[in-house]
């Protein structure tokens, strides 16, 4: 059973919550830029680190129909958000520049089949972030959080996970401030994500793992498989800035 809407929305509203989404929505807007002239989507809960994005052409939540949905909007375009099942996106073919899964992977029934129905609907040169909770990190054993729900991830998890359908290009870890709602701790929220990054960067308590979509689904069968080759991402777009992932479809470290 997945978690509500609305007690996901509670904690992001509080102030612990307001200081896990500044840095997530830092994160990816230090990745991806300015979004002009782009079709952003978020599943899961993406709210969070859809804020940077409004000025997209097209920004829009899409949430699990057993999760339900808050309301959010993105200026001059009303209700962005939808109620959907995520193994069944209820878009074209090609239709999404960017994609943003937060909250999404740890409970879903199949990864997989959510992962197939994310390159389906994503266009060309395509960028994809998933975000999960750090299986090794304190975020994930804290049950009054959102991360503290369904099944948390490595890095080498995610990465073996996308291998079929995208290329790897860049990973790291955030939210390095412990779980705990003391103003002391998250108003340092910044002071504990510098510390984290140099002391204990496979410890954050999220993981973050972006892809590139492949050309071409690789081949299930025993035939030989079509080119693999990803589509390359822009030209001097920024990368995730620790924890760079391999070329290859494996997590860089033994620890994940």
């Amino acid at each position: 059973m997945r978690q509500d809407a609305v007690s996901i929305d509670r904690f992001y509203a509080a102030p612990m919550g307001a200081a896990a989404a500044r840095i997530l929505s830092g994160k990816i807007s230090d990745l991806w830029g300015d979004a002009s002239g782009l079709s952003v989507l978020g599943l899961g809960y993406p709210v969070p680190m859809l804020e940077p994005f409004l000025t997209a052409k097209r920004c829009i939540a899409a949430m699990p129909a057993e999760q339900g949905t808050t309301r959010w909007s993105a200026p001059g375009r009303g209700v962005s958000t939808l109620l959907t099942d995520d193994h069944r996106l209820p878009f074209g073919d090609g239709l999404f520049d960017r994609v943003i899964v937060l909250h999404g992977l740890e409970e879903t029934l199949s990864a997989k089949t959510m992962l197939r129905e994310i390159w389906r609907i994503m266009a060309p040169e395509g960028r994809l972030v998933l975000a999960a909770a750090n299986r090794r990190g304190l975020w994930a054993r804290a049950e009054s959080t959102p991360f503290g729900h369904g099944r948390p991830w490595t890095r080498r998890q995610l990465t073996k996970l996308l291998a079929e359908l995208f290329q790897v290009t860049a990973s790291t870890h955030a939210v390095h401030m412990p779980p705990i709602p003391w103003p002391v701790i998250f108003r340092a929220a910044d002071a504990w994500e510098r510390a984290g990054e140099v002391l204990s960067p496979g410890f954050g308590g999220v993981v973050l793992v972006e892809a590139v979509k492949r050309q071409y689904i690789q081949s299930r069968g025993s035939a030989a498989a079509p080119a693999l080759g990803a589509i390359r991402a822009h030209k001097g777009a920024a990368a995730l800035p620790i924890n760079q992932a391999p070329k290859s479809g494996r997590g860089p470290d033994s620890a994940g």
